[in-house]
């Protein structure tokens, strides 16, 4: 990014959010009109402004200098989920996702929604928290303890939680379940492939995947050595950047994707495997992020070429067989998390793994590629919009009468759990690769032979 990039005026592009964004971004939009349906707040709403092609004209408008920068459209850029939904849409190959990064970039450079606890809330989690997930893994023990002593159940049927404000109460129904180990006492550091080593791997286990789908992380790093990979797995990771990324904090982003690639060197592995598809859109533009970083940015663009989505890659790489066994006939359907497939471009092989498994029987989901809500922290900023959006998706996968519902992305595999149990709904919520993993298993189980694989740390 270049910092004396100039407006079609001669203006500094550092005057606006256009600071380092190129300003032909803007003017690919032809204003046709395809994303329009495409678009959960437009079709919502009915709102030119709620709608890609509104906000890339007001983005435009900013940038000709037509119109201020004004506090209205920053919130305009954080009431749009950053789906990407448009970009699939888009014949013209508009780069949304690079507008709307940069939009709240300059949001937040100029304090626009500034407020003491907004402040507070953004230095705790972005700026604190999701800088050292030590501290992260920390606060997700202290959630587990209220869990498991009782107290959270208590509090619930109290009553007491009554008399908080609707936004506090809604997201304390939010809570996740902490599992009782995180990925590093769940995975070794390296776990042998099963059979010959035909490739060498890094599995990156994630924030919010460590801390609440801990087991998923487990179940990737089976899958891989099931399928002739070692997997590498160090125990203290980072954050991937998303959340900063998608939140106007460039510099953490960037300061994350530099500690990524060092931890991770890519030249040292066949593949770097995320399983969590909002992570892996971002993990995938590392070298787009510090293409002005001298240092970091040939390697970063070796990253980009080694990053692979877990589906992505085993569909590469061919699956292991399961191996035939008796399985329970189950109908499953499939959602589809918004950066895997419209970030992603990936929307065949987390299918693919499902058909693969004995005994399920995949039923096509109907807006299969529609927003959840959840849109990382969407469904906590503007709950209202992430309900109507849960309730849509939620009917559509109750028409398929499937026991299963499978989905590759953190995010909304929470939702669709905290959606489903409020409910009272009795659908499992799964990834693709722990259903692969447990086939696996069931199949191991059968043979009375020992397990193929051990992914186990060794006990503390």
């Amino acid at each position: 990014m270049n910092d004396t990039a100039v407006s079609p005026h001669g203006a500094p592009a550092a005057a606006t959010f256009l600071h380092g964004l190129d300003y032909s971004v803007v003017q690919q939009c032809m204003h046709c009109g395809l994303c329009l349906p495409t678009c959960p707040t437009y079709v919502a709403t009915r709102e030119e402004r709620h709608s890609p092609r509104g906000r890339i004209a007001l983005a435009r408008a900013i940038a000709d200098d037509r119109i201020p920068l004004t506090r209205a459209f920053a919130e305009e850029m954080y009431f749009c989920l950053g789906c990407l939904a448009c970009t699939s849409a888009c014949p013209a190959g508009v780069n949304y996702a690079e507008i709307f990064e940069h939009a709240r970039a300059e949001t937040e450079r100029r304090g626009l929604l500034r407020s003491p606890l907004r402040n507070f809330i953004r230095w705790l989690t972005v700026k604190w928290l999701f800088m050292d997930l030590r501290r992260l893994l920390f606060v997700g023990r202290l959630i587990r303890l209220y869990q498991r002593i009782g107290l959270q159940s208590l509090l619930r049927r109290s009553g007491v939680l009554r008399l908080l404000p609707a936004r506090l109460r809604g997201l304390e129904a939010l809570t996740p379940d902490i599992p009782r180990k995180f990925s590093a006492q769940l995975i070794a550091p390296v776990t042998p492939p099963w059979g010959r080593r035909r490739y060498r791997v890094a599995l990156l286990t994630g924030c919010a995947q460590d801390l609440i789908f801990s087991e998923i992380n487990r179940d990737t790093a089976e899958v891989l050595a099931r399928c002739g990979c070692e997997v590498v797995t160090p125990p203290r990771q980072h954050c991937c950047g998303s959340l900063h990324g998608h939140n106007g904090e460039r510099d953490l982003a960037c300061e994350l994707a530099r500690r990524n690639i060092d931890q991770f060197p890519p030249d040292q592995f066949d593949a770097i495997i995320s399983n969590a598809g909002g992570c892996g859109s971002h993990l995938k533009h590392y070298q787009k992020l510090l293409e002005d970083d001298p240092i970091y940015r040939d390697r970063a663009g070796q990253w980009d070429a080694k990053l692979k989505d877990i589906h992505e890659w085993l569909a590469g790489i061919g699956l292991e067989p399961v191996p035939p066994h008796q399985a329970p006939r189950q109908t499953v359907t499939y959602h589809e998390s918004c950066h895997l497939c419209h970030g992603q471009k990936i929307s065949r092989p987390p299918r693919e793994i499902l058909r693969a498994i004995p005994g399920l029987e995949l039923v096509e989901l109907p807006e299969s590629n529609w927003c959840c809500g959840s849109a990382g922290i969407y469904n906590i900023i503007h709950p209202d919009m992430a309900e109507q959006l849960l309730e849509r998706k939620i009917r559509n996968i109750r028409s398929t009468g499937a026991a299963i519902v499978a989905n590759g992305n953190s995010g909304c595999l929470l939702q669709l759990i905290n959606g489903i149990k409020q409910r009272g709904l009795d659908i499992r919520v799964a990834h693709p690769v722990t259903l692969l993993a447990e086939a696996y298993r069931r199949a191991d189980a059968q043979s009375s032979k020992p397990p193929a694989v051990q992914v186990s740390a060794p006990a503390a």
